[in-house]
């Protein structure tokens, strides 16, 4: 081939996949002597042929599962040999195709493997679909490496073999093979069992030989028209969802523009939203300023009547001041008129001294008020406080009336002023004493005006000193409510407090009286056990006596018996002893009756005589047996009879005592059991 002259020239190029191709290089036949030892021959000619190829067809550039053929490859011939060879079966074998970054070759070859499945061995492909056990995640390496990663080396060297001889369809063969001879294990297994199967099971079932694997290949059946239908159909099915990717892509397009859009319609709307509030805010403002114009123009057209009135007044009363002198000459002014202005000029000088002192005072009183309401707290009641705003306009608003009506007095004063000064003018005469008069007249006038220019900043001082104590008034009241809410508080905790001490007093008490109760039960319950165990104690000493006195009696018996002698008086005494003895034991067992049973049911007494011929019995029936006794009597008697021998004896019944006397032929020895 002509590129085995590249070769050469090949290797001195940078290749972009040579980080890549070090990385997998010990990955490659791992336990083969050729490849296994770092940086050895092996592994240095497979690096060359690989980053050759990535060079030469830099489309595929490389793959990882083409490093085992190349290994292969390299394994049979020098590595320029290997390098033709693997580029020639790259080119003419589909190799090329499959390990394209894309890999349509390799998912078509999965289509057309699934389907021989889905015809050849329907139970497994329904069993594989069941477990969602997809075809790529077993049969991927078999056509990247043509079993060179999943067989032993000499079965996929056999099947390589096979391979560049016939082609791809070597691998479907055994493929399907494989799942023909494993079919009956795989249905058993889920996914993790038959992953299992496929990489530790399967590769052992050929360690003898491909023949058996290669025989079953070839019975297989395979039509290679079907597999261009089938590539066909696959190819339809690409297109399709290429399309339909397409359109995905299309309509996630239009997606994302449509949501732009409605961000910005949103934001759109919401400024609307904002604009139209705004409006709305504005509107009422205005509304409320268009109110309070039209009230301060009713009020400023109520003030221009009451002036006119005013101006017409002053108008007549200058008429009948220029028509006096006309009638009765001109005027003459006295001293005392001079002094009477004097004075008046004074009054007018000490009220205007008087009014800055207290517009001074007022100022110093508005600036406290003012440090004293910015040091209160803000209120959070919405609704008295629109109240007292509303109150607090209306009085500002009163207030600016007053002002502007007297500043409109002022300036009216000063244009009659002027204009009765330009009227007069012309017709005093230069004397010293009118113009004196005339200087005292002005003076007076221009105290006139400052008088009530100060009255009015009076006015507007008290105007603003009333607001700052509406303000005060308001914060006081914030305070006022605070403090109650404060000492509403301190009561509720005060009372939880007193509550709580209350609480932990009971319980100690209680548990104090619980502490008592259980010392008192428990000295009790001690009590009543020591007199239960003395009680024991007493009637088990009974019990001692009157068994005592029951072996007395019946020694005293069988005694008169032997004798011959008459031991009724003696029996008798024994048997009154036997009664008070147990009227003491029921006055004992009269407290202690349900609490404890009697410790001795009764007592069993077997006489014992060897060597004497006849067998004496004595039987006393005063009392009545208790059922329970009784059958503790038959259990004694089959427990003791049959080592006695053939024995004849009567029970003798007295309240719960059982006598069981027996007295064999011989009298060597004598033996006495209770």
């Amino acid at each position: 081939m002509s590129i085995k002259d590249q070769y050469s020239e090949l290797l001195k190029m940078t290749s972009p996949c040579e980080k890549l191709i070090r990385r997998d290089i010990a990955r490659t036949y791992p336990e083969h002597e050729f490849f296994k030892e770092k940086d050895s021959l092996g592994q240095e000619v497979l690096f060359n042929v690989m980053k050759a190829y990535s060079l030469v067809d830099r489309e595929v550039g490389y793959c990882q599962g083409s490093a085992f053929i190349v290994g292969l490859l390299l394994m049979q011939m020098p590595e320029e040999e290997a390098f033709c060879v693997f580029v020639k079966l790259m080119q003419d074998y589909r190799l090329r195709e499959l390990f394209k970054p894309s890999m349509a070759e390799l998912g078509l070859c999965m289509y057309q493997f699934e389907c021989m499945i889905q015809e050849q061995l329907p139970e497994l492909h329904m069993h594989f679909q069941a477990q969602s056990f997809h075809t790529s995640m077993y049969a991927s390496s078999w056509f990247l490496t043509i079993f060179l990663t999943s067989f032993p080396l000499p079965v996929a060297t056999r099947i390589f073999d096979i391979f560049m001889c016939e082609g791809l369809e070597i691998v479907f063969r055994v493929g399907l093979a494989v799942l023909q001879m494993n079919q009956a294990e795989l249905v058993q297994l889920d996914m993790e069992g038959m992953l299992q199967h496929f990489q530790k099971v399967i590769p052992h079932q050929l360690d003898s030989g491909p023949e058996k694997v290669i025989q079953a290949a070839y019975q297989v059946k395979y039509n290679a028209k079907k597999m261009k239908k089938l590539e066909k159909e696959y190819t339809t099915i690409k297109t399709k969802e290429m399309e339909e990717q397409v359109e995905i892509k299309r309509l996630r397009t239009e997606n994302r523009l449509l949501k732009q859009r409605i961000d910005t319609l949103e934001k759109e709307s919401a400024s609307l939203a904002d604009r139209l509030i705004q409006g709305q805010v504005t509107r009422a403002q205005e509304a409320e300023e268009n109110y309070l114009v039209k009230r301060e123009l009713a009020t400023v057209k109520q003030q221009s009547e009451e002036a006119t009135a005013q101006l017409e007044q002053a108008k007549k009363t200058i008429r009948q001041l220029q028509q006096q002198p006309q009638a009765k000459g001109p005027p003459r002014f006295s001293e005392e008129s001079i002094m009477q202005l004097e004075r008046e000029l004074v009054q007018a000088r000490l009220k205007e001294a008087e009014s800055q002192c207290a517009l001074k005072e007022m100022q110093d009183k508005l600036l406290h008020m003012e440090k004293r309401n910015s040091s209160l707290p803000d209120d959070t009641n919405v609704v008295r406080l629109q109240e007292e705003l509303i109150g607090a306009k209306l009085r500002e608003a009163e207030a600016l009336t007053g002002l502007k009506e007297l500043r409109q007095q002022v300036k009216d004063l000063e244009e009659h002023w002027q204009r009765h000064l330009a009227r007069t003018s012309g017709r005093w005469k230069d004397t010293s004493r009118k113009n004196t008069l005339s200087e005292l007249q002005e003076e007076l006038m221009s105290v006139r005006l400052r008088e009530a220019e100060a009255q009015a900043e009076l006015r507007e001082t008290r105007q603003r000193m009333l607001e700052l104590e509406t303000q005060n008034q308001i914060h006081s009241n914030q305070l006022r409510r605070g403090e109650q809410e404060n000492r509403c508080l301190q009561e509720q905790v005060q009372n939880l407090t007193l509550q709580n001490k209350d609480l932990h007093l009971q319980l100690q008490e209680i548990k104090r009286r619980r502490a008592e109760l259980e010392c008192k039960s428990k000295e009790e319950m001690m009590a009543v056990r020591l007199r239960e165990a003395d009680n024991i104690a007493a009637m088990a000493e009974l019990q001692q006596q009157i068994s005592e006195l029951e072996i007395q009696k019946e020694e005293g018996k069988v005694q008169g018996q032997l004798n011959h002698t008459d031991s009724s008086q003696y029996i008798r005494d024994l048997k009154d002893q036997i009664v008070e003895l147990k009227h003491e034991i029921c006055c004992l067992k009269g407290p202690s009756r349900a609490a404890a049973r009697p410790t001795f049911d009764g007592i069993h007494i077997v006489n014992h005589y060897e060597g004497v011929s006849d067998i004496y019995r004595s039987l006393d029936n005063d009392g009545v047996m208790d059922p329970s006794l009784q059958d503790l009597q038959q259990r004694s008697r089959r427990c003791i009879h049959p080592k006695l021998g053939e024995t004849d004896s009567e029970d003798e019944v007295d309240d719960g005592m059982v006598l069981q006397l027996s007295v064999p032929q011989s009298s060597k020895h004598k033996s006495t059991t209770v």
